[in-house]
């Protein structure tokens, strides 16, 4: 068997020409099959990152709500200790009268007692001269009992 020229070149081109499409073909389905796999990872990063940024989003608008509620409970905590700092000065307040108005009517108290006293002894003073008839001209003596004082009863 003879091989001729023209034999050889179509065999030689035969394989070359599949053998380098083949190759070439390779190459470019490898190629291919790695941008899409690069396009994967860059699409699943995206993803990734655009969760982490929703949950930081959700987690900044949960510390904003937060910091919003204390702030609030520090405000209604500075108005009661306000109320309650105010109330204190009423109380100190009153407190202060009452130990005025006691003192006060303490006195009151005891220069009435001395005025009862004072009393008393001008009725004993009078007592010999006072008469229960009026157009008697000799007087009588007269009982005068400490009315409405309560009888103490057993």
């Amino acid at each position: 068997m003879e091989l001729s020229l023209e034999a050889i070149i179509s065999l030689a081109t035969l394989f070359i020409g599949s053998g380098g499409g083949a190759f070439f073909t390779w190459r470019y389905m490898r190629r291919k099959a790695k941008a899409e796999a690069q396009t994967a990872e860059v699409d699943a990063a995206k993803e990734m990152q655009g969760l982490y940024k929703q949950m930081l989003t959700d987690a900044n608008e949960y510390l904003e709500d937060a910091r919003n509620k204390v702030e609030g409970l520090r405000q209604e905590r500075d108005f009661y200790k306000q109320e309650r700092d105010d109330l204190r000065g009423q109380v100190e307040e009153l407190r202060k009268e009452f130990f005025a108005w006691k003192a006060t009517a303490g006195k009151e108290n005891s220069d009435l007692s001395v005025r009862v006293e004072q009393l008393s002894r001008k009725v004993e003073a009078m007592r010999p001269f006072m008469c229960g008839d009026l157009t008697c001209k000799k007087r009588k003596l007269v009982t005068i009992e400490e009315a409405e004082k309560p009888s103490k009863k057993k």
